[in-house]
């Protein structure tokens, strides 16, 4: 059943505890215009990171790596730990700011949550 273009269903479209679509029902949603709707094909699956985003370290970690300009500081996201830059920006994974750390506490940090530091 449609009401105001979206499927709706009742219990009456229900057997055994799954939804049963006629052929009508079906046609009517394949004709539905799809304005607004996301592209899925660009959301991210499960355990993926967005590629070419050096930030996010998987793995063994190498703060020293990370560090390109030696001054002995790095940027680093006070809720997801792995994701650490030299320079300053959001995390990409929950948006917040990163924050300045040195590398000591960087590395005591990633070891206190669980992740391996060269």
């Amino acid at each position: 059943m449609m009401k105001d273009g979206k499927m709706m269903c009742d219990s009456t479209m229900m057997k055994d505890g799954k939804m049963m679509c006629d052929s009508t029902m079906m046609k009517n949603h394949k004709n539905m215009g799809h304005k607004g709707m996301m592209d899925h094909s660009k959301m991210m699956k499960d355990g993926e990171h967005k590629m070419g985003n050096s930030m996010v370290h998987e793995g063994i970690i190498d703060i020293n790596a990370v560090d390109k300009n030696g001054d002995k500081k790095v940027f680093q996201d006070q809720m997801d730990w792995n994701v650490i830059s030299d320079e300053p920006g959001s995390c990409p994974m929950c948006g917040m700011k990163l924050k300045e750390v040195s590398i000591y506490e960087a590395k005591t940090k990633l070891i206190t949550n669980g992740f391996k530091v060269k």
